[in-house]
């Protein structure tokens, strides 16, 4: 049964075929076979590998198409994709250089530097969305922020406030936000079979720091046991649908008072055609909790037994990139609703 991100029909609320394509399972080949082919570079340029076996195996990597039935067979039977995909492509590259494929890596290598190469684009896509919101609400502020509006604590009415106090507090966090992607950390993951390059000797943090810059990812020691970088990732990502959880609930607060916004739109009732519901907040709030639950489990994961984890790397491979669906489908949504508004606060008195 297919997940509410990619259902046939549910999808329509909680779909982002944009941000899907970056977890579907050829951007994570073609992430992967980036990292073999920059590992075959970088490991030349040392003087590890001849500089025609690195050749081969880059242009081989760049148009090699796995079979995908046998890479489920092989995940089945080894847990991970990487056995059977490095053996395919050593059948690709052929006899002469197929030793050189893969040389000194292990499966998390690759497959945590795949997801770190995806999850980079992922944020730039965020905060490109980011951005695109905070100038949505900017333009509502500047159209209604002078009108006034009830202020409420705990849900109850409490003192006059201006729709531009209101905007604010949907808008300041967006911006904390944007500063938490700019400092995150894109670290390329290449320690080897216990995380000791021991293959390398001496010129394993060299080649670490060639592949790094190859594939345009931050150097930094292995970190295969060590897993705050992705919960780091996860918790930004509640973050920022929580956010927007917050700017739906007040939305549908707000028309669920009359009076003091008007949305375009709205989705009808089967059985009381003369309502509009306020569809698009209510999905924010389900995707803000939706996250916050998540992010309980993504804290479950860090827990990696001594130098590698199956059980809790796995867990991982079954919350982030559900989460990070969730955020980009909480930013599509927002811009929608924030499209919709018509009118905040009272008009103005004659």
């Amino acid at each position: 049964m297919p997940g509410i991100f990619d259902h046939p029909f549910l999808s329509g609320l909680f779909g982002d075929r944009e941000a899907a394509t970056l977890f579907e399972a050829s951007a994570d080949i073609r992430a992967m076979l980036r990292f073999e082919a920059a590992l075959a570079v970088a490991q030349a340029k040392l003087g590890l590998i001849p500089a025609v076996a690195a050749s081969h195996i880059a242009t081989v990597a760049e148009t090699f198409a796995p079979d995908i039935a046998a890479l489920a067979a092989g995940t089945a039977r080894d847990g991970v994709v990487i056995p059977e995909l490095v053996r395919q492509l050593r059948e690709a590259v052929g006899n002469e250089h197929a030793r050189e494929v893969h040389l000194g890596a292990t499966s998390q290598d690759v497959i945590d530097t795949s997801l770190v190469l995806r999850l980079k684009e992922f944020c730039r896509l965020l905060d490109t969305r980011l951005a695109g919101l905070i100038a949505a609400y900017d333009g509502l502020d500047r159209a209604f922020g002078a009108r006034p509006l009830t202020g409420y604590t705990r849900m109850q009415a409490a003192i006059p406030i201006s729709v531009s106090d209101r905007i604010r507090a949907w808008r300041e966090p967006l911006t904390r936000h944007r500063g938490r992607l700019a400092s995150l950390s894109f670290p390329v993951q290449f320690g080897g079979a216990a995380g000791t390059l021991d293959r390398f000797a001496e010129q394993g943090p060299p080649l670490r720091a060639a592949l790094a810059a190859a594939l345009g990812l931050d150097d930094a020691p292995q970190w295969q046991s060590q897993r705050d970088y992705v919960a780091e990732y996860g918790h930004v990502f509640a973050l920022v649908s929580g956010s927007l959880g917050k700017f739906g609930q007040d939305v549908a607060l707000m028309a669920q008072a009359g009076g003091e916004i008007a949305l375009a739109g709205g989705g009808g009732s089967s059985a009381m055609p003369h309502k509009q519901n306020p569809v698009g907040a209510e999905v924010l709030v389900s995707l803000a909790r939706f996250n916050a639950v998540q992010a309980s489990a993504l804290q479950h994961a860090m827990v990696h037994e001594q130098e590698r984890s199956g059980a809790a790397w796995t867990l991982e491979w079954m919350i982030l990139p559900q989460m990070a669906m969730a955020a980009a489908a909480s930013l599509n949504r927002a811009q929608d609703l924030a499209g919709a508004i018509r009118r905040l606060g009272e008009a103005a008195a004659p």
